[in-house]
């Protein structure tokens, strides 16, 4: 799968997905990462890629024309068919969204600066907005990041057990369930019996029913159907 980057930083985005399995996913070739920069597609003399807006106010909006010639940069190459624009008034990412797009040969990811980008640009290009939490960070990248790691923990061998990416939090609309491995400390004490005892189908039984424990506890909205929802 290919995402292309609209973003300032191209470095940013790069150095934050070259760990762990998405890093080996991109070394293998499974997954492409392909940073566009609209400082690069700025016609100006000091490549400006933001603007005082018109109104006043505090801060600066990056430009249409920048990230416009970015998009068609994409564009000209075949690519760009799904535009999302990183942002904090969009809608919350959901794992529904992360498993809809996995689906795609390709996605773009549109990384906002400053006060946000020219409105004229969203109206255009983009296809969704979506944000990452009821919060603001300085700019799009780490969410972008966030975006290009959940999709891509559900492409086929990308993790080391494609089974894992269908037992996590959120996958059947519940939480996972306690997890406990090997200490030389502790022993196996605190340890559930049922864990220990090799009994496959008790062993099922006691995770279903901790997963709907722990989400009525920690998240009813789920249990609801709530948070799902697109």
């Amino acid at each position: 799968m290919r995402f292309n980057v609209i973003t300032l930083f191209p470095d940013m985005v790069h150095n934050a997905l070259s760990f762990g399995v998405i890093g080996k996913a991109i070394e293998a070739g499974l997954l492409e990462i392909n940073c566009v920069n609209p400082r690069d597609y700025a016609a100006n003399k000091h490549n400006r890629v933001d603007d005082k807006p018109f109104g006043g106010g505090a801060g600066m909006v990056m430009m249409y024309d920048p990230l416009s010639r970015a998009v068609e940069a994409i564009r000209s190459q075949g690519g760009g068919a799904h535009v999302v624009f990183m942002s904090p008034q969009g809608q919350q990412l959901k794992q529904s969204h992360c498993n809809q797009w996995a689906g795609k040969a390709e996605m773009t990811l549109v990384c906002g600066r400053y006060e946000g980008i020219d409105q004229r640009f969203i109206d255009q290009y983009v296809d969704q907005e979506i944000s990452i939490g009821d919060y603001v960070i300085s700019g799009g990248e780490m969410a972008a990041c966030v975006v290009i790691d959940a999709v891509a923990r559900q492409l086929d061998g990308v993790l080391g057990d494609d089974e894992s990416a269908a037992t996590d939090s959120f996958m059947n609309g519940q939480l996972g369930v306690p997890q406990y491995t090997r200490s030389e400390m502790l022993g196996q004490s605190g340890v559930p019996d049922v864990l220990l005892s090799g009994h496959h189908q008790a062993i099922e039984a006691w995770r279903k029913q901790q997963a709907t424990e722990q989400t009525h506890i920690r998240r009813p909205d789920l249990m609801a159907g709530t948070s799902e929802s697109e």
